[in-house]
Order: C-alpha cells, then structure tokens, then sequence
C-alpha cells in the first residue's frame, strides 16, 4: 500500500512537471514574438532617423539653396498668375527681365528686375521704359503705364531715375495695378529684402517647369485699384 502512494506521488510530480515543460511549438511562436518585437523596433528607429535626416536636409536645402512661395495677386499677370506656387533659387546677382521674390512689409513680393545698382531708369507717359538711354523690349507686360493706378503724386518718383547702390529697380508685369519701385512707399529693394531668383513652377502641374515670359495679349482688366501689398 506504501509503496503505490510512492509511485502514486511520483507520477503526478512527473505529469506536473511534464505539464510546465513548453512545447516546441510553443517555444517557437514565442521566439517569432521576440524577433518580430525587435524587427519592429528596428523598423520604427530606422524610420524615424530618415524622417529626421530628410526633415534636417528639407530645412537646410530650404534656408541656403531655395524657397517655395505662393504666389498672391495680379501685379505680375500673365507671367504669374494668383495662386501659383513657385520656386526661388537663392541667389543674389540679377540682371535686367529676371524675375525676383523679396521681403516688403511682412510679405513677399514677386517682381521683374529692371535696373541693377547706378543705372538710370526713365519711363516716358506711355509706358515705354529705359535703362541707361536703351528702351528695353517687354513683350510679356499686359498694360504700358508710367505709374500704378490709385498712387499720389506725392508717393511718385520723378523719371529718370538712378537705382541706388546694392539696390534693384523692380516693376510688375500688369503695369496699372502693380505697387513697385515706382512708387516711394516701396522703392527699390535692397540686399537685405532679397530672396533669391525665381526660376521654377511647380503648381499648377499643367505649367510646372521651368518660368518662361508669357506674351501679353492685352485681354488683363484692372479689377480693383492696386493696394501696396500688390
């Protein structure tokens, strides 16, 4: 009787321990758990290092190399029309037709260069302008004006005209309207309030690409007079 509770007792430790014992089935699926714990940490490290780096590279491209603007209003039609997003390629040396993006009054701007540092600007009562004695040829302006539509006298400059040093003289495409150098609100725009050169489309997708000067067809109204933020 003695010896069967023994044997008794010694089965069940054994059933007991045999019952704690995993399978390898079992030892497998929990392996599988602990590879695809550190598959997933590895994958979410990897990710957010590239999210780091390309946010770090987007930053720095965006402060030292270009810019993305939107463009607002109509001062530059039919080149640029309101609502476009182009790009400005930071740069600091312009010549005459160029088009540029510069800070004025807690905005951005986009205009044309049309005289660098010393040259002389004369633009007659037809709207026909010149750079140092030469009419320049401007087949992309829709409305020939010597000055914007709803500026004072006392905010006009007097033709001709010399651009200061480290200055552009600027001016809209859409003459009537924009707010440019030809008025002394604005004036010319100096180092400091430069961008850079805005050289590239990118919406909408149809014209995107490389900016090209639209030729005027005379069809561009004035809708509203031009307020300085044109």
């Amino acid at each position: 009787m003695e010896e069967n509770t023994e044997q008794f007792i010694e089965n069940l430790e054994s059933q007991v321990n045999t019952d704690k014992r995993p399978s390898l089935d079992e030892l497998k699926a929990e392996l599988n758990r602990e590879y695809r714990k550190t598959d997933y940490k590895r994958t979410l490290r990897n990710t957010l290092m590239v999210i780091i780096v390309v946010a770090a590279l987007s930053v720095l491209v965006s402060s030292f190399f270009i810019t993305v603007l939107k463009v607002t209003g109509d001062s530059m039609t039919p080149t640029l029309d309101t609502g476009q997003i182009v790009i400005a390629n930071n740069y600091a040396t312009f010549e005459t037709g160029e088009l540029i993006a510069f800070y004025y009054n807690n905005k951005v701007l986009v205009k044309r260069v049309i005289g660098s540092p010393g040259d002389w600007i004369n633009i007659d009562e037809n709207g026909k302008v010149y750079v140092n004695g030469v009419e320049i040829d401007e087949p992309y302006i829709s409305d020939p004006s010597q000055y914007a539509e709803g500026v004072g006298d006392g905010d006009k400059i007097e033709f001709p005209y010399q651009v200061p040093d480290k200055r552009y003289f600027v001016l809209g495409d859409h003459r009537q309207v924009s707010i440019d150098s030809r008025s002394s609100t604005v004036g010319c725009v100096s180092a400091e309030q430069l961008i850079g050169g805005v050289v590239f489309r990118v919406y909408p997708f149809k014209d995107f690409g490389t900016i090209k000067d639209v030729v005027s067809d005379g069809s561009e109204v004035i809708t509203e007079e031009a307020p300085l933020n044109e």
